[in-house]
C-alpha cells in the first residue's frame, strides 16, 4: 500500500478525487497507477485486477474508477451494469480498454461512463482527461447547488467525458486534425508529422521528429494531441530497466 492508498477526505469536500485502477495486467495496473498519481486533485486508493476485487473495493469510498474491459473473471461492462446497483450514485468511470470493438463502446456509453480511453496512451494524454473529468465533476456539483453554469461548462455536460474526438482520415484521403487546434500547434507542422506517421510501422518520437525536422520535444506536443483527438495509436516497448518506450502510429479509421 502506497502513501496515496487510502487517501483521506473527500472530493465533494474539497478533498482530492479518490481513484480506483482496475486492469488484469500488472505492468498496466502499476503504469496507470503512477500516472494518476502524478495528477494533481486525485488520489489512488487502491487497485484491483478483477472485477469481482473492483466492486469489493468500490463498496466504501472510491469516486473514480479506471476499468478495463477485458478481466479475468466478469466483463467490464458486467462491473459498469452493477456498479450502478450500489447504494447511492456509486462511482464515476472513466473506461481505460484495448478493447473499439461497437457492441463494447456502445455498451459503456449506456451505461454512463465518464470517457473511453483507447489503451495504450500516455501520460500527458491522461492527465487532460482527468482535467476535464475534474472541471465537468465541479459544473455537476454546482448544479446540484442550483448555482448558474458557464456555457463552457454546458456543453462540457453534454459531451462524453467533456471530450470530442475525430476519427482519422482513411487512406488516400486527405489527413486534417480536428479544428480548432489547441494554442501553440500550427497545421503545418501537424502535417508534417503525420507525413511521419504510417498506419503500419510503429515509430518512435525521436524518429517522429527526425524524419518531421522538428525537435523532440515539439513531436511530442503534436503526437500527444493526435493521441487525444484519436488520430493515431500508441504503443509501450518494455524493457529490462526503465520506463517503457512509447511508440506511434497512424489509427485505421472504423468502417461506417
Amino acid at each position: 500500500m502506497s502513501a496515496h492508498d487510502g487517501a483521506r477526505g473527500d472530493a465533494r469536500d474539497g478533498g482530492p478525487v479518490r481513484v480506483l485502477v482496475v486492469d488484469d495486467d500488472p505492468g498496466a495496473r502499476a503504469l496507470h497507477r503512477r500516472f494518476v498519481a502524478a495528477a494533481e486533485g486525485f488520489a489512488v486508493i487502491g487497485t484491483a485486477a478483477t472485477g469481482e476485487e473492483a466492486l469489493a473495493r468500490c463498496a466504501g469510498g472510491v469516486d473514480l474508477v479506471l476499468l478495463d474491459m477485458r478481466l479475468p473473471d466478469i466483463s467490464g461492462v458486467e462491473v459498469l451494469h452493477r456498479l450502478r446497483t450500489l447504494a447511492g450514485e456509486g462511482p464515476d468511470v472513466l473506461v481505460i480498454s484495448s478493447s473499439r470493438d461497437r457492441v463494447t463502446v456502445r455498451q459503456a456509453i449506456a451505461a454512463r461512463v465518464a470517457g473511453y480511453l483507447v489503451k495504450p496512451f500516455t501520460e500527458e494524454v491522461l492527465h487532460r482527461r482527468l482535467a476535464a473529468y475534474a472541471h465537468e465533476r465541479r459544473a455537476r456539483a454546482r448544479l446540484e447547488r442550483e448555482q448558474p453554469l458557464a456555457q463552457g461548462e454546458i456543453d462540457r455536460l453534454l459531451t462524453t467525458g467533456g471530450i470530442r474526438v475525430q476519427a482519422p482520415a482513411r487512406q488516400g484521403e486527405p489527413r486534417t486534425a480536428p479544428e480548432p487546434l489547441p494554442k501553440g500547434l500550427a497545421p503545418v507542422t501537424l502535417e508534417r508529422i503525420l507525413a511521419a506517421l504510417s498506419p503500419t510501422a510503429l515509430a518512435s518520437a525521436a524518429e517522429v521528429a527526425e524524419a518531421s525536422g522538428t525537435s523532440r520535444a515539439t513531436a511530442r506536443r503534436y503526437l500527444d494531441h493526435l493521441v487525444a483527438v484519436g488520430a493515431i495509436d500508441l504503443a509501450h516497448r518494455y524493457g529490462r530497466r526503465g520506463r517503457p518506450q512509447v511508440l506511434y502510429r497512424l489509427a485505421p479509421r472504423p468502417e461506417a
